[in-house]
């Protein structure tokens, strides 16, 4: 599997996984669904992970879009598409340090619709 899938809604995401530890352990326990919670323009969302994770070499808290995050302490996916409220201009920064673990292409449109509170099914 070089590829997994995020359905919201009205819309999908496909994530293109890097070859890391965290990817790996990821599609290990798919699939599998979650709620979804927003920080800004971020969402995340909390996955069952069997696996003790820890920040890899390359972990970051300001990322690209498209970057596809786990957020280790929060046992979480994230998903930053613009300004959080601790971004500094215009970057995406994150809560926290995060493995990067994909990339897709995202829709920003589509995702500042996705609310608090919404499923997220992950295969």
């Amino acid at each position: 599997m070089t590829s997994i899938n995020l359905k919201f809604l009205s819309f999908d995401i496909i994530i293109k996984l890097r070859s890391t530890p965290t990817a790996n352990a990821i599609k290990s326990i798919l699939p599998c669904k979650s709620i979804i919670q927003t920080w800004g323009e971020e969402i995340y969302f909390e996955i069952p992970t069997q696996k003790d994770l820890s920040l890899d070499n390359t972990a970051k808290d300001v990322i690209n879009l498209g970057e596809i995050a786990y957020w280790i302490e929060g046992k979480c996916i994230a998903i930053g598409y613009g300004r959080t409220p601790i971004s500094h201009n215009n970057e995406i920064r994150l809560a926290a340090k995060t493995n990067i673990w994909g990339d897709a292409k995202l829709n920003i449109k589509k995702l500042k619709n996705v609310k608090d509170g919404d499923e997220v099914i992950i295969s």
